[in-house]
Protein backbone atom coordinates (compact mmCIF):
# COMPACT_ATOMS: atom_id res chain seq x y z
CA UNK A 1 0.00 0.00 0.00
CA UNK A 2 1.48 3.70 -1.11
CA UNK A 3 0.66 6.83 0.17
CA UNK A 4 -0.63 9.44 -1.99
CA UNK A 5 1.32 13.33 -1.86
CA UNK A 6 -0.72 15.95 0.11
CA UNK A 7 0.34 19.44 1.12
CA UNK A 8 -0.97 19.75 3.89
CA UNK A 9 -2.17 17.45 7.24
CA UNK A 10 -5.92 15.93 6.71
CA UNK A 11 -8.52 18.28 8.30
CA UNK A 12 -10.73 15.20 10.27
CA UNK A 13 -7.21 15.09 13.20
CA UNK A 14 -8.77 12.73 15.09
CA UNK A 15 -9.94 9.98 12.57
CA UNK A 16 -6.38 9.87 11.57
CA UNK A 17 -2.94 7.97 13.00
CA UNK A 18 0.66 9.93 12.08
CA UNK A 19 3.71 8.19 11.82
CA UNK A 20 7.41 9.78 11.22
CA UNK A 21 8.35 9.73 7.96
CA UNK A 22 11.64 7.47 7.75
CA UNK A 23 13.14 7.99 4.72
CA UNK A 24 14.45 4.50 3.92
CA UNK A 25 14.18 1.77 1.47
CA UNK A 26 10.57 0.13 2.08
CA UNK A 27 10.25 -3.27 2.67
CA UNK A 28 7.79 -6.16 2.95
CA UNK A 29 9.19 -9.08 5.84
CA UNK A 30 7.79 -12.43 5.04
CA UNK A 31 8.39 -14.69 7.72
CA UNK A 32 8.49 -18.31 7.08
CA UNK A 33 10.03 -21.36 9.28
CA UNK A 34 12.03 -18.74 11.33
CA UNK A 35 13.45 -17.45 7.71
CA UNK A 36 12.81 -13.74 6.83
CA UNK A 37 12.79 -12.71 3.30
CA UNK A 38 12.45 -9.19 2.93
CA UNK A 39 11.00 -7.86 -0.37
CA UNK A 40 11.60 -4.64 -1.86
CA UNK A 41 8.46 -2.28 -3.77
CA UNK A 42 9.31 -4.03 -7.35
CA UNK A 43 9.23 -7.28 -5.87
CA UNK A 44 13.03 -8.09 -5.42
CA UNK A 45 14.48 -10.21 -3.18
CA UNK A 46 16.69 -8.07 -1.15
CA UNK A 47 17.08 -10.16 2.08
CA UNK A 48 21.17 -10.58 1.12
CA UNK A 49 21.94 -6.83 1.41
CA UNK A 50 20.91 -6.78 5.42
CA UNK A 51 22.18 -9.72 6.80
CA UNK A 52 22.29 -7.87 10.39
CA UNK A 53 18.58 -7.42 10.19
CA UNK A 54 17.68 -11.10 9.01
CA UNK A 55 17.66 -12.59 12.55
CA UNK A 56 13.94 -11.40 13.05
CA UNK A 57 13.29 -14.39 11.76
CA UNK A 58 14.13 -16.85 14.38
CA UNK A 59 14.09 -14.63 17.42
CA UNK A 60 10.41 -13.27 17.24
CA UNK A 61 7.46 -15.37 17.57
CA UNK A 62 5.53 -14.42 14.65
CA UNK A 63 5.79 -17.24 12.04
CA UNK A 64 4.56 -17.63 8.85
CA UNK A 65 3.85 -14.02 8.81
CA UNK A 66 4.36 -10.88 7.05
CA UNK A 67 5.16 -6.95 8.38
CA UNK A 68 6.12 -3.94 6.52
CA UNK A 69 8.58 -1.56 7.36
CA UNK A 70 11.41 0.55 6.09
CA UNK A 71 15.15 -0.19 6.13
CA UNK A 72 16.82 2.75 7.50
CA UNK A 73 20.34 3.87 8.28
CA UNK A 74 21.35 6.19 10.80
CA UNK A 75 24.41 9.36 10.60
CA UNK A 76 26.60 10.44 13.57
CA UNK A 77 23.75 12.50 14.68
CA UNK A 78 20.72 9.57 14.93
CA UNK A 79 19.01 11.09 11.97
CA UNK A 80 17.52 8.82 8.89
CA UNK A 81 20.78 8.75 6.35
CA UNK A 82 19.45 8.57 2.75
CA UNK A 83 23.05 8.68 1.55
CA UNK A 84 24.44 6.33 4.50
CA UNK A 85 21.85 3.63 3.20
CA UNK A 86 23.19 4.27 -0.57
CA UNK A 87 26.18 2.58 0.74
CA UNK A 88 24.04 -0.72 1.72
CA UNK A 89 21.58 -0.95 -1.08
CA UNK A 90 23.38 -2.93 -3.78
CA UNK A 91 25.91 -4.84 -2.30
CA UNK A 92 25.41 -8.58 -2.16
CA UNK A 93 29.41 -9.81 -1.59
CA UNK A 94 29.57 -11.32 1.71
CA UNK A 95 33.38 -9.96 2.16
CA UNK A 96 32.01 -6.23 1.64
CA UNK A 97 28.72 -6.98 4.18
CA UNK A 98 31.10 -7.92 6.82
CA UNK A 99 32.62 -4.51 7.16
CA UNK A 100 29.53 -2.48 5.88
CA UNK A 101 27.34 -4.01 8.72
CA UNK A 102 29.66 -2.72 10.98
CA UNK A 103 30.35 0.94 9.86
CA UNK A 104 27.14 1.29 8.17
CA UNK A 105 24.56 -0.76 10.20
CA UNK A 106 20.79 -0.88 8.81
CA UNK A 107 17.68 -0.69 11.15
CA UNK A 108 14.23 -2.34 10.39
CA UNK A 109 11.90 0.15 11.78
CA UNK A 110 8.37 -1.63 11.33
CA UNK A 111 4.79 0.03 11.18
CA UNK A 112 2.36 -2.86 9.99
CA UNK A 113 1.60 -6.23 10.38
CA UNK A 114 -0.38 -7.83 7.28
CA UNK A 115 -0.66 -11.33 7.84
CA UNK A 116 -0.13 -13.36 11.53
CA UNK A 117 0.56 -16.67 12.17
CA UNK A 118 -1.24 -17.59 8.61
CA UNK A 119 -3.94 -15.11 9.51
CA UNK A 120 -4.70 -12.38 7.14
CA UNK A 121 -5.12 -8.91 8.76
CA UNK A 122 -5.52 -6.76 5.52
CA UNK A 123 -9.45 -6.62 5.73
CA UNK A 124 -8.80 -4.96 9.19
CA UNK A 125 -8.98 -1.11 10.10
CA UNK A 126 -5.26 0.03 10.58
CA UNK A 127 -5.99 0.63 14.24
CA UNK A 128 -6.28 -2.72 14.79
CA UNK A 129 -2.97 -3.72 13.14
CA UNK A 130 -1.22 -1.21 14.55
CA UNK A 131 -2.66 -3.03 18.41
CA UNK A 132 -1.25 -5.96 16.91
CA UNK A 133 1.94 -4.74 16.27
CA UNK A 134 2.32 -3.34 19.25
CA UNK A 135 1.48 -6.45 21.31
CA UNK A 136 4.05 -7.99 19.38
CA UNK A 137 6.52 -6.12 20.60
CA UNK A 138 8.89 -6.25 17.85
CA UNK A 139 12.76 -4.48 19.36
CA UNK A 140 15.78 -6.02 18.99
CA UNK A 141 19.44 -4.95 17.61
CA UNK A 142 18.07 -4.27 14.54
CA UNK A 143 14.91 -3.90 14.80
CA UNK A 144 12.40 -1.77 16.06
CA UNK A 145 8.77 -0.57 16.11
CA UNK A 146 8.61 3.12 16.04
CA UNK A 147 5.78 4.71 17.86
CA UNK A 148 2.74 6.18 16.18
CA UNK A 149 -0.15 8.58 17.56
CA UNK A 150 -3.58 8.76 17.13
CA UNK A 151 -4.86 12.30 16.71
CA UNK A 152 -1.96 15.35 16.95
CA UNK A 153 -0.99 15.57 13.76
CA UNK A 154 0.13 19.24 14.22
CA UNK A 155 2.54 18.24 16.70
CA UNK A 156 3.79 15.33 15.12
CA UNK A 157 4.61 17.17 11.99
CA UNK A 158 6.37 20.01 14.11
CA UNK A 159 8.45 17.21 15.96
CA UNK A 160 9.42 15.50 12.36
CA UNK A 161 10.78 19.38 11.21
CA UNK A 162 12.50 20.04 14.93
CA UNK A 163 14.43 16.18 14.68
CA UNK A 164 15.34 17.27 10.97
CA UNK A 165 12.97 14.02 9.42
CA UNK A 166 11.78 14.03 6.29
CA UNK A 167 8.47 14.22 7.45
CA UNK A 168 4.79 12.69 8.38
CA UNK A 169 2.93 9.71 7.09
CA UNK A 170 -1.12 10.21 7.81
CA UNK A 171 -3.11 7.33 8.02
CA UNK A 172 -7.03 6.56 8.14
CA UNK A 173 -7.67 5.38 11.15
CA UNK A 174 -10.18 3.24 10.07
CA UNK A 175 -8.66 1.87 6.85
CA UNK A 176 -7.94 -1.44 5.51
CA UNK A 177 -4.06 -2.54 3.79
CA UNK A 178 -5.14 -2.13 0.21
CA UNK A 179 -2.17 -4.24 -1.39
CA UNK A 180 -0.27 -2.15 -4.62
CA UNK A 181 -2.79 0.65 -4.38
CA UNK A 182 -2.18 4.07 -4.11
CA UNK A 183 -4.85 5.04 -1.21
CA UNK A 184 -5.83 8.51 -0.28
CA UNK A 185 -6.64 6.81 3.15
CA UNK A 186 -2.36 6.99 3.12
CA UNK A 187 -0.64 10.51 2.90
CA UNK A 188 2.69 11.87 2.87
CA UNK A 189 3.70 15.66 4.20
CA UNK A 190 7.11 16.32 3.40
CA UNK A 191 9.29 18.79 4.97
CA UNK A 192 11.90 18.19 2.11
CA UNK A 193 10.73 18.61 -1.83
CA UNK A 194 11.51 15.63 -3.12
CA UNK A 195 10.91 13.73 -6.37
CA UNK A 196 11.71 10.45 -8.33
CA UNK A 197 13.05 10.86 -11.74
CA UNK A 198 14.73 8.63 -14.35
CA UNK A 199 18.07 8.67 -15.59
CA UNK A 200 17.85 9.00 -19.39
CA UNK A 201 21.21 10.49 -20.24
CA UNK A 202 24.40 11.65 -18.69
CA UNK A 203 26.71 14.70 -19.69
CA UNK A 204 30.87 13.76 -19.21
CA UNK A 205 32.47 15.70 -16.56
CA UNK A 206 35.30 17.88 -16.31
CA UNK A 207 38.45 18.65 -13.80
CA UNK A 208 38.11 16.29 -10.90
CA UNK A 209 35.20 14.59 -12.89
CA UNK A 210 37.05 13.93 -15.92
CA UNK A 211 36.29 10.10 -16.83
CA UNK A 212 32.99 10.36 -14.71
CA UNK A 213 29.41 12.21 -15.08
CA UNK A 214 28.99 15.61 -14.32
CA UNK A 215 25.47 15.93 -14.98
CA UNK A 216 22.78 13.56 -14.98
CA UNK A 217 19.73 13.92 -17.28
CA UNK A 218 16.60 13.34 -16.00
CA UNK A 219 12.82 12.54 -16.99
CA UNK A 220 9.33 11.45 -15.27
CA UNK A 221 7.36 9.24 -17.65
CA UNK A 222 4.18 10.90 -18.90
CA UNK A 223 1.54 10.61 -21.83
CA UNK A 224 4.02 11.18 -24.97
CA UNK A 225 7.18 9.33 -23.29
CA UNK A 226 10.07 10.20 -21.17
CA UNK A 227 9.84 13.75 -20.26
CA UNK A 228 12.56 16.09 -19.67
CA UNK A 229 12.70 17.89 -15.81
CA UNK A 230 16.16 19.27 -16.30
CA UNK A 231 19.74 18.01 -14.81
CA UNK A 232 21.77 17.28 -11.42
CA UNK A 233 25.06 17.49 -11.35
CA UNK A 234 25.27 18.08 -6.92
CA UNK A 235 24.59 15.39 -4.23
CA UNK A 236 27.52 12.69 -5.18
CA UNK A 237 30.09 11.44 -3.45
CA UNK A 238 33.09 10.37 -5.57
CA UNK A 239 31.87 6.54 -5.07
CA UNK A 240 28.26 7.66 -5.77
CA UNK A 241 29.69 9.01 -9.31
CA UNK A 242 32.21 6.08 -9.58
CA UNK A 243 28.80 3.13 -9.18
CA UNK A 244 26.49 5.32 -11.37
CA UNK A 245 28.97 5.50 -14.30
CA UNK A 246 29.37 1.80 -14.28
CA UNK A 247 25.79 1.22 -14.37
CA UNK A 248 25.83 3.90 -17.36
CA UNK A 249 28.34 1.97 -19.30
CA UNK A 250 26.06 -0.72 -19.44
CA UNK A 251 22.91 0.75 -20.19
CA UNK A 252 24.41 2.97 -23.25
CA UNK A 253 21.29 3.69 -26.40
CA UNK A 254 22.24 5.61 -29.53
CA UNK A 255 19.20 7.96 -29.00
CA UNK A 256 17.55 9.79 -26.83
CA UNK A 257 14.73 7.95 -24.64
CA UNK A 258 13.12 12.12 -23.86
CA UNK A 259 10.77 13.25 -26.05
CA UNK A 260 12.48 16.78 -26.24
CA UNK A 261 15.50 17.93 -24.48
CA UNK A 262 16.88 21.89 -24.16
CA UNK A 263 19.28 21.56 -27.20
CA UNK A 264 22.23 23.11 -24.50
CA UNK A 265 21.29 20.35 -22.41
CA UNK A 266 21.68 17.81 -25.36
CA UNK A 267 24.81 18.93 -26.62
CA UNK A 268 27.21 16.32 -26.15
CA UNK A 269 25.35 14.25 -24.03
CA UNK A 270 25.00 10.23 -23.90
CA UNK A 271 21.75 8.50 -23.80
CA UNK A 272 20.62 5.59 -21.86
CA UNK A 273 18.09 2.94 -21.56
CA UNK A 274 15.39 4.46 -19.20
CA UNK A 275 15.52 2.13 -16.27
CA UNK A 276 17.25 3.63 -13.27
CA UNK A 277 15.54 5.85 -11.17
CA UNK A 278 16.77 8.14 -8.52
CA UNK A 279 15.58 10.84 -5.93
CA UNK A 280 16.60 14.49 -5.84
CA UNK A 281 15.89 17.14 -3.50
CA UNK A 282 14.48 20.61 -4.91
CA UNK A 283 13.94 23.99 -4.57
CA UNK A 284 10.24 24.35 -6.55
CA UNK A 285 8.46 23.29 -10.17
CA UNK A 286 9.99 26.48 -12.75
CA UNK A 287 7.26 27.40 -14.95
CA UNK A 288 8.74 25.53 -17.60
CA UNK A 289 8.12 22.04 -16.03
CA UNK A 290 11.59 21.89 -14.60
CA UNK A 291 13.21 20.97 -11.38
CA UNK A 292 14.79 24.46 -9.72
CA UNK A 293 18.16 23.94 -8.39
CA UNK A 294 18.02 19.58 -7.74
CA UNK A 295 20.67 17.66 -5.65
CA UNK A 296 20.71 14.23 -5.91
CA UNK A 297 20.19 11.80 -3.09
CA UNK A 298 20.52 8.51 -4.40
CA UNK A 299 19.16 5.55 -6.35
CA UNK A 300 16.10 4.41 -5.57
CA UNK A 301 16.15 0.36 -6.05
CA UNK A 302 12.93 0.16 -4.53
CA UNK A 303 11.27 2.28 -6.83
CA UNK A 304 10.22 1.31 -10.63
CA UNK A 305 9.64 3.23 -13.52
CA UNK A 306 6.51 3.15 -13.85
CA UNK A 307 5.53 4.35 -10.60
CA UNK A 308 7.55 7.79 -11.04
CA UNK A 309 5.14 10.61 -11.28
CA UNK A 310 5.50 14.37 -10.34
CA UNK A 311 4.90 15.57 -6.99
CA UNK A 312 2.41 18.43 -6.61
CA UNK A 313 3.25 20.64 -3.05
Amino acid sequence: MLATAAVALPREDRLWGYEFKWDGVRALGHVNKGQLMLVSRNDRDISVSYPEVLALGSATAIDDSVVDGELVAFDAAGRPSFGALQQRMHVTARTSLIHLVEQVPVTYLLFDVLSLRGRSLLSKPYRSRRDVLEALDLRGPSWQTPPHFRGGGADVLAASISNGLEGVLAKRLDSTYQPGQRSPYWLKVKNLRTQDVVVGGWKPGQGRRSGLPGSLLLGIPGPGGLQYVGKVGTGFTDRALASIAGMLAELAVPESPFTEVPREHARDARWVRPTLVGEVEFGEWTPEGRLRHPSWRGLRQDVAVQDVRRAEF
